[in-house]
């Protein structure tokens, strides 16, 4: 495949009347990992929703490995090869470790497998019969990851990676991120640990008020301390 993997333009979405997103604005390569940051109530998991069809945006294009994917309907979006790890984990608390990595796993050869999930998160391996329910927050994360992995993605969307977590659970999250990257998968993250994203991530987007007000490398934005007080609060 040539060109993004994901492109946003123009996108514009709606909570009834009230307008979030303002012609918002990005792109990622593959094997590429790019952030979108800001303050809360910015826009970012609006972007995240509008991206996979959970709340339609009402103008723009959102293309996927060069289609266009607007308007489709959620589990269209994940057929086509986004994986999600939604903002709140909302992992089944009802079920299985191994169960939830089964649920909506797809097979294909060469792919996420059980297996490669335990060896990345070896803890999943040892809380394998446990109940969501029973795990901690940090476990819950790890699963969420697992689990989007396991429908064997193109592109990973995290949302709030590490929100809530232990600096020791953030750390693993880290390392599992900066071995997806090396693995070649595209990935989107939005998390405000700054400067662990400064390096782990190639390029960033900033959003203010629904608006992209900044993108950049990551050398870039770590010689603009102004922009990330700015944007930020860093």
């Amino acid at each position: 495949m040539t060109g993004n993997v994901l492109e946003l333009n123009g996108v514009e979405t709606c909570y009834g009347r009230s307008q979030v997103l303002f012609g918002v604005a990005l792109t990622i390569a593959p094997g590429e990992m790019v952030t979108l940051m800001g303050r809360n109530g910015m826009g970012k998991t609006t972007t995240v929703r509008s991206i996979m069809g959970l709340t339609p945006a009402r103008a723009g294009t959102i293309k996927f490995e060069g289609a266009d994917i607007r308007g489709l309907p959620a589990y269209r979006i994940a057929q086509r090869g986004i994986g999600l790890v939604p903002e709140g984990r909302q992992i089944f608390h009802n079920l299985s470790v191994r169960e939830n990595l089964l649920a909506t796993a797809v097979t294909r050869d060469g792919g996420w497998t059980l297996e490669r999930v335990y060896d990345l998160f070896p803890r999943l391996s040892e809380r394998a019969a446990s109940m969501g329910n029973q795990l901690s927050g940090g476990e819950q994360q790890m699963l969420a990851v697992g689990r989007a992995l396991m429908t064997n993605p193109r592109l990973l969307i995290l949302d709030e990676a590490t929100e809530g977590l232990a600096p020791l659970i953030r750390q693993e999250i880290w390392r599992c991120l900066a071995r997806l990257k090396s693995s070649g998968l595209a990935v989107l993250v939005i998390d405000k640990n700054v400067g662990a994203l400064m390096r782990v991530a190639d390029r960033h987007f900033l959003i203010e008020r629904g608006r992209v007000v900044w993108s950049g490398l990551s050398a870039e934005l770590a010689a603009q301390p102004d922009v990330q007080h700015r944007y930020l609060g860093v």
